[in-house]
């Protein structure tokens, strides 16, 4: 024991024997603080096991998510301690690392619940998949514009020409400045995956097939068959289309889950001679290719939405009459175009016109103009 009568040289000896003493002390605490961390990078390497786990268990089990958040809150805490133990103790940054790991654990907790719950859904409805990377205001958007239940007694030109321009134009100027403008103007993704969609339907009905638009019809419903074409020879062209961006690659997923609804369809339709094509503006992965000419789909890359004739020009089967119809038109989707009966499509309402078409009576509402 040194007191302060104790002669220099035992005070000098005591302190160089602590000094010591701290020194083995500090090591120990540093290889203790380097195991923790250790520790924590061996976890990185059960993370993918530790994935699998949550990804199965999270949806039906949250406190699975809390106690993988917890177990990285007993880690950030053993840093903690080590640092509060050590010769020169950081109080100071213990509270503050204890703080921190308490953010990280809620957040860790609700991200992964997060992260799971949209894989688990995605499972269920493969589609979804495809709005990765894309801006959540404008997908909101979209399904917000997304046309429902349309007032039959509003027409749908109006949205597109102003209440002057409505009053004032011809009903043929007003129905062209409407069409213009339809092709002009911005759209919601909806909608222009919806006229990519007629743009290739346009293409096989000018073939001679009849086309149903099951994915503009049904919606979510499609089944990923977004065009069924047939001919009078049973055969049938069952067609996805996927219009997206320049930068986005189909993968194989993609193939194999259209394939699969191809293979439902021959399977409700057994006495139909079925084919499968696929059409993207975009390009697919080497490995979506392989597994495309496997399964025996064409596929045609980097095919451009163009603007065609797209006014349908009608002759109703009850009476005869000859009615176009315009693309923001309600029924124009449903609406077949069948050469034999002298239907056709025209790209200006002045030729529609001029054919003897009128458009369709029931956008007239309460309008008297026309």
């Amino acid at each position: 024991m040194i007191s302060e009568h104790s002669s220099f040289k035992e005070k000098e000896q005591y302190v160089l024997r602590n000094i010591d003493n701290l020194l083995v002390l500090e090591n120990r605490l540093s290889l203790l603080l380097n195991s923790a961390k250790l520790d924590i990078d061996k976890s990185v390497n059960y993370q993918t096991e530790i994935n699998k786990i949550i990804s199965e268990k999270t949806q039906g089990f949250p406190w699975l998510a809390e106690a993988i958040s917890d177990y990285f809150l007993l880690k950030s805490k053993r840093i903690a301690e080590s640092l509060t133990v050590k010769s020169h103790p950081a109080y100071r940054s213990a509270e503050k690392i204890k703080e921190e790991a308490k953010k990280r654990r809620i957040a860790e907790k609700q991200y992964r619940i997060a992260k799971y719950i949209l894989q688990y859904y995605e499972s269920l409805f493969p589609w979804l998949v495809d709005f990765r990377g894309e801006d959540i205001d404008d997908l909101i958007r979209s399904y917000i514009e997304k046309p429902q239940i349309e007032d039959e007694d509003i027409d749908p030109v109006r949205k597109w020409v102003t209440k002057s321009e409505y009053e004032k134009l011809s009903v043929t100027e007003k129905n062209q400045l409407a069409l213009d403008r339809y092709w002009t103007k911005k759209k919601s993704k909806w909608d222009i995956g919806r006229d990519y969609e007629r743009y290739i339907g346009y293409l096989y009905e000018k073939k001679g097939y009849s086309v149903y638009y099951q994915g503009i019809v049904k919606g979510l419903e499609d089944l990923g068959r977004d065009l069924v074409v047939t001919k009078e020879d049973n055969s049938v062209v069952v067609i996805q289309c996927k219009n997206w961006s320049k930068e986005k690659v189909i993968h194989e997923k993609h193939i194999c889950q259209f394939k699969g609804t191809v293979l439902q369809y021959v399977i409700e339709e057994p006495s139909k001679n079925v084919v499968a094509e696929f059409y993207t503006s975009t390009t697919l992965s080497d490995t979506a290719k392989k597994f495309a000419k496997a399964l025996q789909i064409k596929v045609v890359e980097d095919f451009s939405l163009q603007r065609y004739p797209s006014i349908k020009c009608n002759i109703a089967r009850r009476t005869n009459e000859k009615i176009y119809h315009l693309p923001f038109d309600q029924q124009y989707d449903r609406t077949l175009i069948e050469a034999e009966r002298n239907e056709c499509y025209v790209e200006t309402v002045a030729e529609a016109e001029k054919l003897g078409f009128r458009r369709a009576w029931k956008w007239h509402g309460e309008d008297k103009n026309e």
